[in-house]
C-alpha cells in the first residue's frame, strides 16, 4: 500500500515539473523572437560596423501611437568616423510616415539618399516602408554607404503606398517641411506645437481618430498672409458630416472670428487655423486637391441589331444544315435496314411470326403476313 501511494506521489512531481518546464519555455519563446526581430538596423553596411547599442535610447514622441515594433540605436564606425544610427520599425507604412513626419524640421531638404529623405546639419531622415531611419552625423557617412544601408532595410519592409490624403495639400505657398500628419491625438498635439498654433490642441476630442480619422496639416505663408491648413479625412461621408458639427462646437469664437471655416467636400473636412484674413483662408480651401468621383464598375456592353442580310443568310444556313442532316439520317437508317434484310432476310425485320394484323371479319380468308412484303 504504501510503495503504491508513493509511486502516485512520484507520478504527480513529474507531471508537475513538465508543466513547470512547458510554461517556462512558452514565456521565453516571445522573448527569443523579438530579441531575433530588433534587427532592424543591421550590425554592417559598407565599411561601417556597429560597435555598441543602446537599448534604452529615446524614442520619437509619437512612437507608442505609430505602434512600434522594433527599435535600434547603435555607434557606428569607419575607420576614424562614427556615426549614430538608429531605425524603428512601425504598425505600417502610415504609422511610420507620422513618425518622419513628426521628426521634419524647417531647416531640412530633401537629400540624394533616396526619395522620402531630409537632411540638416543636424541630421538625416529616412522613410522606408514601414521603417523611419535617422542619421545623427549624416556628414561622416557617404551617400553611397547610406543608400546601401537604405537597400538593405527596404528589403525586409511593408511596400503598402503612402496615405494619399498627403497629396491633397496644396503645393504653392508652403512652408518647408512644415507637413504633419497625423493618426491619433498625441501626434496632433505635437504637430500642434511644432507649427506654434496651440489652439489645435482644443480639436483633438472633436477629430474622432477612435472613428478611423486621419489628418494632415501644414503652414503656409504668402507676402503678408499666413495661415495653417488643417485636413482630416473620414472613411465615409456621413462620418465627415458629424463630426464637422462636433469640430464647429469645439472652435473657439476667437478662431471664428479670425476666420476659421470648416468645409466639406466628400469625406475630407479643411479648415484654416488663424488665418491672416479670410481671403487668405478661402484662397488655401480652395487650393485642396481633393476632388470626388462616382465610379460605376459593372460591367456593361452596347446591344446593336444585326443587318438584314446577316439575318436571312443565319436562316438560310441553318435550315441547310438541319436538310442535310435529315437527308443523312433518313439515308443512313433506310440503307442500314435494306442491307440488312438482304444479308438476314426475315431475322432481324420483317419476321411473319411476330407480326400481328387486326382484322375486320368482312371475310373468311386468313391474312398471311407474308403476303404484305
Amino acid at each position: 500500500m504504501h510503495f503504491h501511494r508513493f509511486q502516485l506521489l512520484f507520478a504527480a512531481l513529474i507531471a508537475l515539473l513538465s508543466a513547470t518546464n512547458s510554461s517556462a519555455q512558452q514565456r521565453s519563446a516571445p522573448a527569443q523572437t523579438g530579441s531575433a526581430q530588433q534587427q532592424v538596423l543591421p550590425d554592417s553596411f559598407g565599411t561601417w560596423h556597429s560597435s555598441s547599442c543602446d537599448a534604452n535610447a529615446q524614442r520619437p514622441a509619437v512612437s507608442q501611437e505609430a505602434g512600434e515594433r522594433e527599435f535600434r540605436q547603435c555607434q557606428f564606425t569607419s575607420g576614424k568616423q562614427t556615426a549614430t544610427i538608429w531605425a524603428g520599425k512601425y504598425r505600417d507604412p502610415s504609422s511610420a510616415y507620422e513618425v518622419y513626419t513628426s521628426l521634419l524640421r524647417p531647416t531640412m531638404q530633401p537629400s540624394t539618399v533616396g526619395r522620402f529623405t531630409a537632411v540638416d546639419d543636424k541630421g538625416l531622415l529616412v522613410l522606408v516602408g514601414d521603417v523611419v531611419i535617422g542619421v545623427d552625423e549624416p556628414r561622416n557617412v557617404s551617400t553611397k554607404d547610406l543608400q546601401e544601408l537604405t537597400s538593405i532595410i527596404a528589403a525586409r519592409t511593408d511596400k503598402t503606398p503612402l496615405p494619399p490624403i498627403r497629396e491633397y495639400l496644396p503645393k504653392e505657398d508652403l512652408v518647408n517641411a512644415t507637413q504633419r500628419y497625423v493618426l491619433g491625438p498625441v501626434g496632433l498635439r505635437s504637430a500642434a506645437e511644432s507649427v506654434g498654433k496651440p489652439e489645435i490642441t482644443d480639436l483633438t476630442s472633436a477629430v474622432g481618430f477612435a472613428s478611423g480619422a486621419e489628418a494632415m496639416l501644414a503652414q503656409y505663408h504668402h507676402g503678408r498672409d499666413a495661415g495653417v491648413l488643417l485636413l482630416i479625412d473620414y472613411p465615409t461621408p456621413q462620418l465627415a458630416e458629424l463630426h464637422s458639427r462636433h469640430l464647429e462646437t469645439a472652435l473657439s469664437e476667437s478662431g471664428k472670428d479670425a476666420g476659421t471655416k470648416i468645409e466639406r467636400n466628400g469625406s475630407l473636412l479643411s479648415m484654416v487655423i488663424a488665418p491672416s484674413s479670410r481671403a487668405f483662408a478661402d484662397t488655401l480651401r480652395n487650393a485642396v486637391t481633393y476632388h470626388t468621383q462616382v465610379t460605376w464598375n459593372e460591367p456593361s456592353q452596347t446591344a446593336t441589331d444585326p443587318s438584314w442580310a446577316l439575318v436571312l443568310y443565319r436562316i438560310f444556313f441553318g435550315t441547310g444544315i438541319f436538310m442535310i442532316a435529315a437527308i443523312v439520317l433518313g439515308i443512313a437508317f433506310g440503307g442500314l435496314r435494306v442491307f440488312t434484310k438482304r444479308l438476314l432476310p426475315g431475322k432481324v425485320f420483317d419476321r411473319h411470326d411476330r407480326m400481328e394484323v387486326l382484322q375486320m371479319g368482312l371475310s373468311g380468308k386468313t391474312i398471311d403476313t407474308r403476303d404484305l412484303y
